[in-house]
Parts: C-alpha cells; structure tokens; sequence
C-alpha cells in the first residue's frame, strides 16, 4: 500500500478533526450523555446509536404522559365552545323574528321623545320669561310686609332687574306685554321705595337717641338702596343730620358741665382757670367727635367706599363723579349736625380771648386754633359752619396777641428807661428777649405743613424796645451835653493863665479825658442791640431779624469810632489841619505851601503832632478802650478801627510834611517817627 487512506474514511477523519471540542453544544451533548453512558466498551460503543434513540424515544413518553390532562382539558372546553354556538344562533334566529314585530313601537318611541324635547324646551323658556318678567307670591309679600329683611331687599332688586329686561323686550315685537309689565313693576317700585325711606327715617330717628350708635348692615344695604331715589335719600340724610345734631348738642354740653359717666373724664369747665388746657379740652372734644360722626355717617351714607376699587379709566371716572357728589352730602350732613355746637364753643373762647392779659398764651392760643382750623377744615370743609367759627376765632385771637403786643410797646415808649452807669441794657430788653425766645420755641413746635410768617411777631416784640433804648441814649447824650459845655468853661477859666499852650495840651493830652456823653449813648445802643441779637443767634424764623440788627451794630460801632477819633484830633489840634493835607495829597492848594498857612506852620503842626505822639507813645493807654462795651469781640473791633483811622491819618499828614512843595526846612524834627513805627505801636 502506498501510505493513503481509502477518501471515504479520509473525509470522515478530516471531519473528526475540524469538529470543535469546546462548543457549549458539544459540551451539553457530551454532560447529557454521561448521564445514561455507564462503561466504556466495544460493545457499548456500538450500541451508541441504539442507545441514543431509546433514550431519546423515553422522554417522548414522559412528555405525552404528562400532557395528558392538559389535552383533556382542551377537548372539554372545545365541547363548551360548541354548545355556546349553538345557543348564539338559537338567539339571533329570535331576535330576527322579533325585529319584525317592534320596528313600529320603535318608530312611535322616537315620534314620542321627539315631542317631548318640544315641549321641555317650551317649559324652560316659560320659566325663563316668568324668572326675569315676574315676581313669585314669596317677593311679592315681602314687598308688602312691615318688617323689613334681606328678602324685601333681594325682591326690590329683581323688581329693578324686571324693570330693565322689560326696556330690553320693547324693542322686540312684544312692545305690548313690555309697556304692562313695566307698568306693574313700577307700581311695586314706587310702594316698596316709600316703604324703605318711613322704615330708612324710623331708623334714623333711633340713632339720635344714642351717644355711640352703630349703624347695622341691613340700614346699610336700605342707604344704597336708596341712593337710585336722590329725592328720598336727601330726606333720610336730612333725618339723620336733625337727629345728630341735637344728640351733638347734648353730649358737648354735658362734655362741659357734667363730664362722662361717673364723673370721668371730669368736665371741661373744671379747668377754665387754664386757658390753654380748657380751649385745647374743647377743640380736642370737638375733632374726636367730628372723627365719629364722620365715621358713622359715612358707613351710614357711603357703605361702598372701601369696597369700590376702580380697574379702568372709565370707572374710575364715573366712580369720581360719584364720590364728589356722596362727599358733598356728607359734608352737608356732618355741617348740619355740628352748626348747634359753635355758638357755645364761639362764646366761651371768646370769654377766655377777653380775660387773657398774658401774651405767650394769647400766642399759643392762636397757634392751636390755626392748627385746629386746618384739621377740621381737611376733615368738614372750609365753606362749614364750625371752619368758618375756627377761622374767626384764629383771627380774634391773634388780634389779641397783637392788642397785647401793642399795649405792652405803647407802655414802654410812654416811660423809657435811665440809662446805667455801667451802660449795660435796661431790664426791659432781657425780659423782650426771653418773652421773644419763649415765642420762637413756641412757634418751632408748631405742627403745620406750612407756617405763618414770624417776622411780624418779632418786629411788633422788638422794635418798641429799640426805640425806647434809642430814647434813652438821646436823653441820656442831651443831658450829658450840657454837663460837658460846663465842665469845658470851668476848666479853660482855671487854666487859662497857669500853663503854657504846650503844657495845657500835653496835660489834656497824657490825662484820660471823660468819656463823652455821645460816646457813652452809642455804647449803650450796641450793647442793648448785641443783647438782643446774641439771644436770637441760630434761630431760623429770626435770621432777617438778626442780619437787620448786625447793619445797625455796624453802623454805630463806625458812628462811635469816628466820634472818637474826631476827639482825639480836637484834642491834638489835629482836626483843622486835616482839609489842608487832603487837599495838598489832593493838589488842590494850589501855590500855597502849607508852611505858609497859619494852621500848618511848623510851630502849630510841631505842638498837634507832640500832643498825638502823647496820646500814641503814653504808657496810660490814653487811647479809647470801650471798656464799658459788654461784648469783646465789639469792643476789639471798635479799638482795631481806632487805631487804622489814627494810622491813615498820621500817614496823610506824613506824607504832606515831607512833601518839598510844601516848604518844611525840617521835616523830620517835626514827624519823629515813620507811619511804619506808629502802625507797629498801634499794634496794627
């Protein structure tokens, strides 16, 4: 043989060899054979095939063994299937035979129904037309019954909803049963609404019985109901303004006499002696009450205020008109209830405006009816009775304030104060002052929006005082003038033939001369005006006031500066001369030196400028001091001027002496000292 197998057992070979092993089918054939594959022997190796079968063909057994009851069970339902087909077509073969005997009730059954649409139809639009165009037997009585309740009210307002459905269904072609079904409801209208306004002003009458009544939510809902009858709700708010009226004037006068139950709170009247404490008691009872009244007449009059809220221009343009028209009727009825209380208040207000002598509660008195003017006035109106009593009253006490204010200057002008040794101001300006500060802090606490003008107050206070301080220091200047004229005869008589003309003004020069009488009156002006500008200092209502007084202290402060250095210069001898320097720095002296006039010679110029060298270099401060000008500040500013007015003086008559077209040989032995030196011992 040459090595080849036969191709037969080749090709099964070759297929053994390329089976895969490892298969998971391979694997669970070979795990199920192990199962019945006891031994491995030829003979059961040949039998392999055998062997398969039969087991094969024993688990077909197991299987029909087992689905035996199951194919029973089948067969039996598969019988009961038959036997409901035949019960099926033994009931369509009836029904068939049935169909031909009911087609006609069939038929008749839907004619039937047909017609009862019809007429169910016909019965709702019968309702309907009696629901909106009559009223049952239960609204008609309730119409017709005394006592009223929430049905009347719900039958008046079908009534009306009848009254506009029949505008509505005459213009359709029922015209006729229109014109008579609004006819009848009219007549139930008109009867129902007399009804509401007797029942509406008995109701009215109750409310005048009670100092706190409330106003029930079935009188409310008979007040809006009556408001589509202007006529008859005109009525019932004139019932209602009568009957409170008189319970208002009974309550204000037991407020006054009486007091509340029980003696609390006490009566008004108690505190008479108290001006403030009674008018304010009447004013506050007053706006408290004005408060409830308002309160109870709008929920009796407007109900609706505070549930109407207007989403569209439109109705918020309707409901304007309509709030302006309840707001008037209110106003007219809160007028009328407090007309009865004003004359009471008028006179006893009056009495206190009469008896009062003191000027900070005359003030405050008129400030708390201003205030109270304005505050009743928001709530009641301005064209109201007690407005125009609160206006009037203002008015009357404010002209009392002033009657006082009057009286009180007309008193001082009439005895003006002496002036003091000490020139401080008279106990009459510290008293205005602290009267005027009590009526600024009076007025600071003032609660209006807008304030009354205060510079009048402070203009009637102050300017009598300052016109009695301007008096006084006249007086006292006039008085002092006829002294000085004396003392200036006996003193030039006594000295006339004791000293030399040098000497005598040396003497006059190096020893204080007293003060003048008109020096003494401006610095009795200032320290009365800066006494009553201090005071005023930071007070807002005051500004003008204070700004006025600073120009008049400026204006005496140079009137006393220039006084005084007017004196100084007569003293010195200095005063004629000055015209001649001014017009020499002026070149008007023409061709005259001033060595040539007689005033300026060097022998008179050399004893006026020895006689200031005096006043400045003298080591007894014979400069004016002011010392008797009570405000320091004043009183530096007064000396600093002083002493610039002298400088620019000595530096004018500086300049005309060294000037060469004057003619002075020797000017430097008559100016000694540079303007420089002089400014600089003038501490300036």
């Amino acid at each position: 043989m040459d090595g080849k197998l036969a191709p037969g057992l080749s090709r099964k070979l070759k297929k053994v060899l390329e089976c895969r092993t490892d298969s998971p089918d391979v694997l669970s054939s070979l795990n199920t054979l192990s199962s019945f594959y006891a031994e491995n022997t030829p003979q059961s190796r040949r039998n392999l095939r055998s062997s398969i079968e039969k087991r094969g063909i024993s688990i077909n057994v197991d299987f029909l063994e087992a689905s035996r009851a199951a194919q029973q069970a089948l067969d039996r339902v598969e019988d009961e299937v038959n036997a409901l087909a035949n019960c099926c077509d033994k009931i369509a073969k009836a029904l068939n035979s049935c169909s031909a005997t009911t087609g006609d009730i069939i038929t008749t059954t839907e004619r039937l129904k047909q017609e009862l649409n019809v007429t169910t139809q016909r019965q709702q639009i019968v309702s309907c037309f009696l629901r909106d165009y009559q009223l049952s037997n239960q609204e008609i009585n309730a119409l017709r019954e005394e006592e009223l309740s929430e049905s009347f009210f719900k039958a008046l307002s079908h009534v009306q909803e009848i009254h506009a459905n029949c505008k509505l269904l005459l213009r359709t072609h029922h015209q006729r049963a229109g014109l008579e079904l609004m006819d009848m409801m009219a007549v139930y209208q008109e009867g129902a609404y007399e009804r509401l306004c007797r029942w509406v002003q008995a109701e009215c009458r109750q409310l005048g019985d009670s100092d706190n009544p409330q106003v029930s939510d079935l009188l409310r809902t008979a007040v809006r109901c009556l408001k589509e009858r202007p006529v008859l709700f005109k009525y019932c708010a004139e019932e209602v303004a009568n009957m409170r009226h008189n319970a208002l004037f009974r309550r204000f006068i037991s407020a006054l006499t009486r007091g509340g139950p029980g003696g609390v709170p006490r009566p008004i009247e108690v505190h008479a002696h108290d001006p403030l404490r009674y008018v304010g008691d009447m004013l506050g009872w007053l706006h408290q009450a004005l408060a409830s009244e308002r309160e109870l007449v709008l929920a009796l009059l407007d109900p609706d205020s505070i549930a109407d809220s207007p989403t569209t221009n439109q109705m918020s343009k309707s409901q304007e008109s309509n709030s302006q028209k309840i707001e008037s009727d209110i106003t007219f009825v809160l007028d009328r209830i407090f007309e009865g209380v004003c004359r009471p208040f008028k006179l006893r207000v009056e009495q206190v405006l009469q008896s009062q002598s003191s000027l900070i509660i005359s003030y405050k008195l008129s400030n708390t009816l201003e205030f109270y003017s304005y505050t009743i006035s928001d709530l009641l109106g301005s064209e109201t009775a007690l407005s125009n009593t609160l206006w009037t009253l203002k008015d009357a006490a404010q002209k009392t304030f002033f009657d006082i204010l009057k009286i009180r200057g007309e008193r001082l002008l009439r005895y003006p104060p002496l002036v003091a040794v000490d020139l401080s101001p008279p106990p009459a300006v510290r008293e205005g002052v602290s009267v005027l500060l009590e009526l600024v802090e009076t007025y600071n606490s003032m609660m209006l929006q807008k304030k009354p003008p205060f510079d009048q107050v402070i203009s009637a206070l102050l300017d009598p005082i300052i016109q009695i301080c301007e008096q006084a220091a006249e007086a006292h200047k006039s008085k002092g003038a006829g002294h000085s004229s004396r003392r200036n005869r006996m003193s030039s008589d006594s000295g006339k033939f004791s000293k030399s003309s040098v000497d005598a003004l040396l003497s006059s020069s190096s020893t204080p001369s007293p003060q003048s009488s008109e020096t003494s009156s401006k610095i009795f002006l200032i320290n009365c005006l800066c006494a009553i500008q201090q005071p005023l200092w930071g007070h807002e209502v005051a500004a003008e006031y204070v700004k006025s007084l600073g120009a008049m202290i400026d204006r005496h402060i140079h009137g006393l500066v220039a006084n005084e250095v007017d004196a100084i210069l007569k003293r010195c001898r200095l005063s004629n001369k000055m015209s001649h320097f001014r017009d020499s720095a002026n070149k008007e002296s023409g061709n005259t030196p001033l060595v040539e006039i007689e005033d300026t010679s060097p022998a008179a110029l050399s004893e006026s400028l020895k006689a200031f060298f005096g006043l400045v270099l003298g080591s007894d401060s014979s400069l004016p001091e002011f010392e008797q000008m009570q405000v320091p500040k004043l009183r530096s500013e007064a000396c600093i001027q002083v002493a610039k007015a002298l400088a620019e003086i000595y530096d004018l008559t500086y300049e005309a002496i060294m000037d060469p077209k004057n003619g002075y040989s020797d000017p430097k032995s008559l100016a000694r000292h540079p303007p420089d030196q002089i400014r600089t011992i003038l501490g300036i």
